[in-house]
């Protein structure tokens, strides 16, 4: 399992860089994909060639490998891709319920803080699937500010609870030639039950929001601060 830094996150010129900003040189590794089909009866199931128990680190789903740069505190180190997030360490904050930005207990006294860009999605429906991690109280300014997807307005979703849903990722196959290559990249998350996931390779966890409520950054803050 991933180790989580034991300092905070090193600062730059645009600020912080979030624990799940993938870094350059953290790099997707080769497929070395098979299908099999399970002794079970059940179906075939993806496998890597050389599969190791931490490739399955959620509901038994196969979790797309990248490469590590990090130091001797566990922290990343290299120039941030900004626009996306390292594949194990977006699981592995959102699996702990760690905040997305220092990789600490993300829950406040009010519940847990998820955020989206002002546009992506509908505050009044009855549930939200989201892929972002969650944020503690310290940095909900700082990926308001360093997210390009929040456009520096997000809408905060404050929640006791957040299911496990689900992940995003590739459904493979075997081709006419017998080699193993990506059937569907499906446009929404698949949910764990779905008969697609035996052969996925996910590359985010997906978490549903339930009874929550929806604030903007200063009336959140101020709701925390009230609850001190």
């Amino acid at each position: 399992m991933i180790r989580f830094p034991s300092v905070a996150p090193s600062p730059t010129g645009r600020g912080v860089i979030p624990f799940v900003t993938r870094r350059k040189g953290e790099e997707a590794a080769p497929a070395n994909l098979v299908i099999l089909r399970q002794r079970n009866g059940t179906g075939r199931r993806l496998f890597y060639c050389d599969e190791e128990p931490e490739d399955r680190p959620v509901r038994g789903v196969l979790w797309a490998r990248c490469s590590f740069s990090t130091d001797d505190d566990g922290m990343s180190t290299g120039e941030p891709v900004w626009k996306f997030m390292h594949p194990y360490r977006q699981m592995a904050t959102m699996l702990a319920g760690r905040c997305q930005v220092c990789a600490r207990p993300a829950r406040t006294p009010l519940g847990y803080l998820y955020l989206a860009g002002p546009a992506d999605e509908d505050p009044t429906a009855p549930s939200i699937l989201t892929t972002q991690p969650p944020v503690c109280a310290r940095h909900v300014r700082t990926v308001a500010r360093l997210c390009p997807h929040m456009e520096g307005g997000p809408m905060v979703f404050l929640t006791r609870g957040a299911p496990l849903y689900g992940v995003v990722g590739s459904v493979y196959g075997v081709g006419p030639f017998g080699d193993v290559d990506v059937v569907d990249l499906p446009a929404e998350p698949v949910a764990f039950d779905d008969p697609r996931i035996p052969l996925i390779l996910a590359s985010q966890l997906v978490r549903r929001l339930q009874s929550f409520r929806v604030l903007e950054v200063d009336e959140v803050l101020a709701e925390l601060a009230a609850a001190a």
